[in-house]
């Protein structure tokens, strides 16, 4: 990976870190306790996934970058379960424009959301009569 590529992924993550911990840090109030203070920051509002979620996501998509590129480029119809609940965590529970942001384009990012919004197979229940 080229220094450039990689400063500008480190770039977007701390943006969406320190982001996400000002949007967390707005909903303390004064006189609050240290107990509902580390709830909130950790997602605990109920408003999403927690910081270590998020970035267990992150770092699971990033495992996951040869399985999207073979997805798109060789017609490959398959998605692991792991790069498909990692691709939902972040667009629909942490950072919906991460994907955008690394690369992918807008129908890029509709394609993998629509495919891993679906049960894989192996979730499947078969029905025997």
């Amino acid at each position: 990976m080229t220094p450039l590529k990689l400063s500008i992924i480190l770039l977007v993550s701390w943006l969406l870190t320190t982001t996400t911990i000002a949007t967390n840090m707005s909903k303390i109030k004064p006189g609050q306790g240290i107990a509902a203070r580390l709830q909130l920051l950790e997602g605990g509002d109920g408003g999403g996934a927690s910081m270590p979620v998020c970035w267990n996501a992150l770092f699971e998509l990033k495992s996951c970058t040869n399985e999207i590129v073979l997805f798109f480029f060789n017609g490959e119809s398959y998605l692991g379960k792991d790069c498909c609940k990692a691709i939902r965590t972040i667009t629909y529970n942490c950072w919906p424009s991460m994907l955008s942001s690394v690369g992918f384009t807008a129908e890029e990012v509709d394609v993998l959301r629509g495919y891993c919004g679906t049960p894989s197979p192996e979730s499947a229940v078969e029905i025997t009569v």
